[in-house]
């Protein structure tokens, strides 16, 4: 089955009720099964330079690997999926474009962003994240968060400094520990999860967490699951009605059907004939 056939892919993005211009940046490409999402940070116009570098980069890199290799496909010299591999060398290579840039520009200098980044294949999906912009994932009647943020407010939920109660109303939402394009190197956390027919999977900037509670994003994926477009609007509408103190940009996807990879010989005579 070709993945672009079983993935109902939306992407929306926002400037919000504040900001001038939108520093956010979001691709996706329903051939390959690729999502990304880049929430910029930086002076002036620089966190959206930063945050399409990242988006241009990771996309056109992973794209142009994916016309000669499978993302099932065993790297062989770290025995992982070729599609983890892809995902993890890439934001590295962003992180070296845009830290590169920020050197050579001072207009640019401290430039970065925190990125979030999906490939989806052979049923599963591999999310790579450096920052807090959020993969979710909603199962039936389970809506939860699948990432982990790198911030301070996290590091402090995990130590049990503060409650997560209270976590809603720390100043320290914002301060992220890890980003794309600050430091010369950085390390995407990669993680693979199996994917069942119906899941929908919310890819979003802080932009929208920050301004709507869990609970209340879950119901409106719920309600509007069957109008993905329609979903897209509402979780905008929410955040910018909540205040829409940032930038908000979210990506959906929902399975509509299975997308094993062929295995055997059946991979093999398909390998034949793309040769």
């Amino acid at each position: 089955m070709d993945i672009q056939d079983v993935l109902e892919i939306v992407s929306q993005s926002n400037p919000g009720m504040i900001r001038s211009h939108n520093e956010d940046s979001v691709t996706f490409d329903a051939s390959t099964g690729l999502v990304v999402l880049a929430d910029g940070m930086g002076g002036y116009n620089a966190g959206e330079v930063a945050s399409g570098i990242a988006v241009s980069v990771i996309s056109a890199e992973i794209r142009h690997h994916l016309q000669s290799v499978r993302p099932d496909d065993k790297d062989g010299a770290s025995g992982d999926d070729v599609g983890v591999v892809l995902l993890r060398e890439n934001v590295q290579k962003a992180n070296s474009s845009i830290y590169h840039a920020a050197a050579s520009q001072p207009q640019y200098s401290g430039m970065g962003t925190t990125i979030v980044t999906g490939l989806f294949y052979d049923d599963r999906v591999a999310v790579a994240h450096v920052g807090d912009s959020r993969m979710y994932r909603l199962r039936g009647e389970i809506f939860e968060c699948v990432t982990r943020d790198h911030s301070l407010l996290q590091e402090q939920i995990d130590s049990g400094m503060i409650s997560k109660e209270d976590a809603r109303t720390s100043k320290n939402k914002n301060l992220v520990t890890r980003a794309v394009g600050i430091d010369a190197v950085v390390e995407a956390e990669v993680h693979v999860y199996d994917v069942q027919v119906g899941d929908i999977y919310l890819f979003c900037s802080d932009g929208l967490n920050d301004m709507v509670e869990d609970e209340e994003i879950g119901s409106a994926l719920q309600m509007l699951k069957a109008n993905l477009p329609l979903a897209a609007t509402e979780l905008i509408q929410l955040a910018n009605d909540n205040g829409g103190r940032d930038n908000v940009s979210v990506i959906l996807v929902k399975v509509n059907g299975k997308f094993s990879a062929p295995h055997g010989w059946v991979q093999k005579l398909l390998s034949w004939f793309k040769n």
